[in-house]
Parts: structure tokens; C-alpha cells; sequence
């Protein structure tokens, strides 16, 4: 009962210091289709791992010389080394499955809500992803109407930085110059926060590949791997299991696809309910090359992972002459 003194207004706080209509935006998002954004540093990115040679160094250099080894070390070794054999396997198994070189990049994929079978929807036009500029895409979670409206802004702010300076404009100062808009709707009377959440992806030669998230409140910060929407909390849970340093963009692809099948509702998935975009370098003109995915390629890519939509009525049966 007490907060309806203080959800009115946008611009009046709570006795806690709370801004409760920005809090409501924020509850929001957690209603909307899932979105995940995914860096893919690459190979060259190998995070640094200690060679058997320095392990065993440093594990000489704890004993005292005159204690006799524990019987702990043996089981502690056989389980080192138990480990050291599954992650082999499991490289292994990586390499077979994405065949080396592994391209650097990011992935956005999101969830598509089904309203109706009957709704007709135009052709080449996208609910969740949307491409920003030459060298940013975006994801977004939330109200369509408000995200189409920020993200015309964007658009409009890329393109004049491009006419003024005759370069793209780097990917942190164009999310900052979005989320000073998003902010500036929770501080000033008869207004509304926006009701949507962004992922971006971006590219500039100052800080090479680039994955942010922002929120209805104006906040943005800078990710390896995020999610927003529904289930995010379990999104980003299975994000922190599985993903590695030097994964590639075919990898990361898997794994976008692996997070969102286990966070929608739907047991099976196909192009009507995902939508899947890259950023990569155009190895040609070593430019930023986005592409959001059409539906046979996305189909594509869920039979490479397993998670394609199996035919209704089992295998095709030959029809009877």
C-alpha cells in the first residue's frame, strides 16, 4: 500500500530511495523473449593455463623437504589428471564439430514470441534483432513499438557521426548517446521509462569486437556473454558453465542456440521461433561484415546442433502410388 504514494511519478523517490516506475520497467524485461549476446574472441585469445612442467614445480616447492608425501597426493594426482583427460576429449570432440580456424566474432539469437498462426509478416523484417549500423547490430527485449523508436535514434545518430567524420562511430559512445536518452525518461515529470532492454554488438579498430547491455533505467556495462529477458537467471547460469575464452563464432553460435533451447517454453525450435545474427570481419575487405540469418539457415544451424524441429508424425513415409 505505501508504494502507490510514490509509482505515480517517474521523478519521485520512495522513503527507501527507490524509483518504483523505473522498477516496473525493470520487472517488465523479465516477461519478454529471451536474448543472447555471445563474444567470440577466438583462438588468439587463449586464456593463460599452467604446463604440467610448472604445476609439478610449484607443488615440490609447497612439500617440505623433510616430510614424507601424504597419501591425499596420489588420489589428488589421479584426479588431476582424470581431468586433464576429459577436457582433452572434449577439445577434441570441439575441433570435430567446428573445424578449425576459428573465426572471431559475436552472436546475437533471440526469442521470437508466437502471437498467431494467422498473423501476416512482412518479408526480410525483424522483431528482435535489427542492424544499427555498419558495424553495430543490436538485440532487443521488451515493447517492440518503444524498441522501434530507440532504435531509429540510433540509426540517426550513426549516420550523422558517419557524415561528420566520415568513420563509423565506435560502438561504446554510440550505446552511451542511447542510454543518455533512456535516462533522461526517468528523471523529467510526464514521461516513462522505456520498456526495453538492449544487447549490443559492435566492432571499432579501438577496442576490436565489443558486446553490451543496457536497461530501461539507462545503465549499460560491457559483457563477455549476457543475457536479457525471461529466464535470464538460468540463461546466464548455463552461459557461466559452458562458455570459454577461446571459443569461436561457429561455437558460439551452438551455444546460443543450447541457451535458449533450454530457457523457452517450447521443447523444440525452428526458424519461426528464433531469430540469429553474426558480426564478424569480412576477411576480403576487413571490414565489419553483419548478417542476421535467414530461415533456412537458421533451420540450418539447429540441425547442426541437434535441436531442429522433428517432422510431425515421425519419419517421412513414402506415399503409396
Amino acid at each position: 500500500m505505501g508504494s502507490r504514494r510514490y509509482d505515480s511519478r517517474t521523478t519521485i523517490f520512495s522513503p527507501e530511495g527507490r524509483l518504483f516506475q523505473v522498477e516496473y520497467a525493470l520487472e517488465s524485461i523479465s516477461h519478454a523473449g529471451t536474448v543472447v549476446g555471445i563474444l567470440a574472441p577466438g583462438p588468439s585469445a587463449k586464456p593463460f593455463t599452467a604446463s604440467s612442467d610448472s604445476t609439478d614445480a610449484m607443488a615440490v616447492d609447497d612439500t617440505p623437504s623433510s616430510s614424507t608425501p601424504s597419501s591425499s597426493e596420489p588420489k589428488e594426482k589421479e584426479k588431476s589428471e582424470a581431468t586433464k583427460k576429459k577436457e582433452e576429449e572434449a577439445r577434441v570432440e570441439r575441433e570435430k564439430k567446428y573445424p578449425l580456424p576459428h573465426k572471431a566474432g559475436i552472436v546475437l539469437a533471440a526469442e521470437k514470441k508466437v502471437t498467431s498462426k494467422l498473423l501476416e509478416k512482412e518479408k526480410g523484417s525483424s522483431e528482435k534483432l535489427f542492424l544499427i549500423n555498419g558495424n553495430v547490430i543490436s538485440g532487443v527485449a521488451g515493447y517492440n513499438a518503444d524498441a522501434n523508436s530507440l532504435v531509429s535514434y540510433a540509426r540517426n545518430v550513426a549516420q550523422n557521426h558517419l557524415a561528420a567524420y566520415n568513420e563509423d562511430m565506435p560502438v561504446e559512445q554510440l550505446v552511451q548517446r542511447l542510454c543518455d536518452l533512456k535516462q533522461g525518461y526517468t528523471q523529467y515529470g510526464g514521461l516513462r521509462p522505456f520498456g526495453v532492454s538492449f544487447l549490443f554488438a559492435g566492432h571499432d579498430p579501438h577496442h576490436s569486437f565489443q558486446l553490451y547491455a543496457s536497461d530501461p533505467s539507462g545503465n549499460y556495462s560491457g559483457w563477455k556473454a549476457t543475457c536479457v529477458g525471461a529466464n535470464n537467471a538460468t540463461a546466464q547460469s548455463l552461459l557461466r558453465q559452458d562458455y570459454r575464452d577461446d571459443v569461436g563464432i561457429e561455437e558460439a553460435v551452438g551455444l546460443a542456440l543450447k541457451v535458449l533451447s533450454k530457457t523457452m517454453d517450447s521443447t523444440s525450435l525452428d526458424s519461426e521461433k528464433i531469430e540469429l545474427a553474426t558480426l564478424t570481419i569480412d576477411e576480403a575487405s576487413g571490414l565489419p561484415f553483419a548478417k542476421i540469418y535467414k530461415a533456412h539457415e537458421i533451420d540450418a544451424a539447429l540441425e547442426k546442433e541437434g535441436l531442429a524441429k522433428k517432422p510431425e508424425g515421425g519419419e517421412a513415409t513414402q506415399a503409396i502410388p
